[in-house]
């Protein structure tokens, strides 16, 4: 499974305040940490913190790529923070991420055309976010149609069906589950599948609980990756086990720790 780290986000005071004063320090640590944690892709948005995000971004990005030579994923609303990322970037990249908005769509289609990079395609468009698994797959075969119009390789996209926080809409994750299951029939081979775990689990009082059993339960269903937190070592140590009983990984005694090397 894909595993990208979410720690470099400017919604984190840590990050935030890193950002402001400069302080590479702490983005490099944090870079190191999730890359030995097994992270195999950073995730990189620069959050609220920063009044220029375009030069944000080029900071961050150079910055993490002094202290190690894990891919990035770029992370951002705006087009042009995306692609000074993508610019910026020393290996191929993941783009996070497009809605199935027609103007969005194209234009951060054309960007990962144009980088060769990996892109995340939300189900969600002008509407918002839907609250049921068919309107999803709609969503989500829109998106592999225009990835196919526009010459990207099905290979290079991640669908993303959106996790919303248990304690607000409990209701929503059998749909997310189900429609990560139907993905598989859009196409073939069948699209990647992504999502942002911490979402499930926002706001709750047993956040490492839910996220453990919410992406076991996913990767059940045929989960290819997660933005999540890998120095929770338990998470990560889940989501290897879950993969070795899908019988995806060789099993040896010292599973967890073959993996990690």
């Amino acid at each position: 499974m894909l595993i990208i780290g979410e720690l470099i986000n400017g919604m984190y005071q840590n990050v935030a305040k890193a950002i402001k004063e400069q302080d590479k320090a702490i983005i490099q640590k944090l870079a190191k940490d999730q890359t030995e944690a097994g992270a195999n892709m950073l995730d990189v948005n620069t959050g609220p913190a920063s009044a220029t995000p375009v030069e944000t971004m080029k900071w961050l990005v150079e910055t993490i790529q002094e202290a190690v030579d894990t891919p990035l994923a770029i992370d951002s609303t705006k087009a042009d923070v995306i692609e000074i990322g993508l610019k910026t970037a020393k290996s191929r990249a993941l783009i996070n991420s497009t809605s199935a908005d027609d103007e969005k769509l194209d234009r951060l289609l054309g960007l990962a055309k144009q980088y060769n990079a990996q892109i995340i395609g939300l189900t969600m468009d002008k509407k918002g976010v839907p609250r049921d698994r068919a309107t999803r797959s709609e969503l989500a075969l829109k998106i592999v149609s225009k990835c196919m119009e526009s010459g990207v390789n099905l290979e290079d996209l991640y669908i993303d069906p959106i996790v919303l926080p248990v304690n607000v809409a409990q209701n929503q994750g059998i749909e997310v589950l189900e429609a990560i299951r139907e993905f598989q029939l859009l196409c073939d081979p069948p699209p990647k599948t992504v999502v942002g775990l911490s979402n499930v689990s926002q706001g709750t009082q047993q956040r490492p609980l839910i996220n453990r059993i919410f992406m076991v339960m996913a990767i059940a269903n045929g989960l290819s990756g997660a933005i999540l937190d890998p120095l929770d070592k338990d998470l990560v140590d889940a989501a290897v086990t879950a993969e070795l009983i899908l019988n995806k990984h060789i099993y040896c005694d010292s599973f967890l720790t073959a993996y990690r090397k």
